[in-house]
């Protein structure tokens, strides 16, 4: 599975492309492309990683696995292709967004814009079976996007680490705390957003300390409409 990482994210994680977990990580997902229906398609598998650069990175929005239902999934967490109905999860994040900065829900759910402005959208495994939800859990993603993760941590710029839920917070063992940001909150999901993430405000609480590192802001109305 030949990784496709063309930016500076490639010699921050070349290493551990040549390890042995990536090696056997490869074999399983190239079995299963060629004989399931695996999201996202196998060119968008590294997304993320090439729309927001190492360098670039500002904030990071950690999701779980892809979404699992067919033409969703592009490589981003929380994300989903152009056309595609919007998600439980990201309508409430939507939601959320309209209390926090006034910015009303869009009709897509399409987060290039956010990617693009250095917003890292980073699901810890980065494919899944149709319709099968966690079915790439424990194969090997989960240690290539720590890496991913640590290597953030130490980066000398700090990076401001968005972790809704359980999931995600249980990452804040590989997180420095004292040199980088951590805002979390429960997850938006339907079965969970009451619980904490309604009413955290993260979107604002980004850009203050944004400001507060010198940083340009970003920029959260997505636009109206998008073309992939």
């Amino acid at each position: 599975m030949k990784p496709f990482i063309n930016n500076d994210w490639w010699p921050v994680l070349e290493s551990e492309f040549g390890q042995p977990y990536y090696s056997n990580l490869s074999s399983f997902i190239n079995h299963e492309y060629q004989n399931e229906n695996i999201h996202p398609d196998h060119d968008k598998i590294f997304e993320a990683f090439e729309w927001t650069p190492f360098a670039k990175t500002k904030v990071v929005i950690l999701g779980q696995d892809p979404y699992h239902e067919n033409h969703q999934a592009h490589g981003l967490s929380f994300s989903v292709m152009p056309g595609v109905k919007v998600p439980p999860s990201l309508r409430n994040i939507y939601k959320e967004l309209d209390d926090d900065l006034g910015f009303a829900p869009v009709n897509h759910g399409y987060l290039e814009s956010w990617a693009r402005q250095g917003v890292l959208l980073l699901n810890t495994v980065l494919t899944v079976q149709d319709g099968v939800a966690f079915s790439h859990q424990g194969k090997g993603w989960e240690k290539l996007t720590d890496a991913a993760i640590i290597a953030l941590s130490e980066r000398t710029k700090p990076v401001i680490f968005v972790l809704w839920g359980k999931a995600a917070q249980d990452k804040i063992k590989l997180i420095d705390t004292t040199q980088n940001v951590v805002i979390k909150s429960a997850h938006p999901s339907p079965l969970s957003a009451y619980r904490g993430f309604f009413g955290s405000r993260p979107f604002s609480k980004v850009n203050t300390v944004l400001r507060q590192l010198g940083e340009k802001e970003i920029d959260w109305q997505l636009p109206e409409s998008v073309e992939e």
